[in-house]
């Protein structure tokens, strides 16, 4: 089955743009193709539904192709393996649940290998983790980012205060503490080595 899955995910990153080109709805830009799929999903059903056995497969390769976590590929060659409802089951739900998995393995290793870890990126990972699936793929998204970069901000700070420090090495300081989050890491990472 593993072979059957790496043709299936080669397949779909090769034939993908050419298959939504030569849809004759999607190349023309028609509308008209639009309602029909609208009103075939209707309240309390999914679009996987109504989906064939290929395109619900197809969608799994897709998922496969992205290369996403240990739990994503786990759970969908759980499903490839067994049957087509086990394949529609885990692109409505254990497609979520298997992400979230990952995600969660994301911030704990944010968290707990990474011992420059500051404060705020600390307070925010736990958050997450206390909190939904949706807020663990936000801290993942953008939290991680901006609690950084108040971690690197208090940082810079703490240059800035220290005794001594060269006139060139204060001035570079003073230039990048209300920068971005990204003059900000690089920065503490580079920047301030360099002066």
């Amino acid at each position: 089955m593993k072979t059957t899955r790496t043709a299936l995910a080669l397949t779909v990153g090769v034939l993908a743009p050419a298959l939504l080109l030569a849809t004759p709805a999607l190349a023309a830009g028609s509308a008209a193709a639009a309602p029909a799929k609208v009103a075939a999903v209707t309240a309390g059903e999914s679009p996987y539904d109504t989906m064939s056995d290929h395109d619900l497969r197809v969608a799994v390769g897709r998922i496969l192709a992205a290369k996403p976590g240990k739990a994503v590929i786990r759970e969908a060659n759980k499903a490839l393996d067994g049957t087509i409802e086990d394949v529609r089951t885990f692109l409505k739900t254990g497609l979520a649940i298997a992400q979230d998995e990952d995600n969660r393995v994301a911030i704990g290793r944010i968290m707990f290998t990474n011992p420059a870890t500051g404060k705020a990126v600390k307070r925010e990972a736990n958050k997450a983790m206390d909190g939904t699936p949706a807020d663990r793929t936000a801290f993942l998204k953008t939290g991680l980012r901006l609690a950084q970069a108040e971690d690197d901000r208090v940082a810079v700070g703490v240059i800035l205060a220290r005794p001594g420090i060269s006139e060139a090495l204060y001035a570079a300081a003073q230039k990048v503490v209300d920068g971005t989050p990204e003059e900000l890491r690089y920065f503490i990472t580079v920047g301030q080595y360099q002066v």
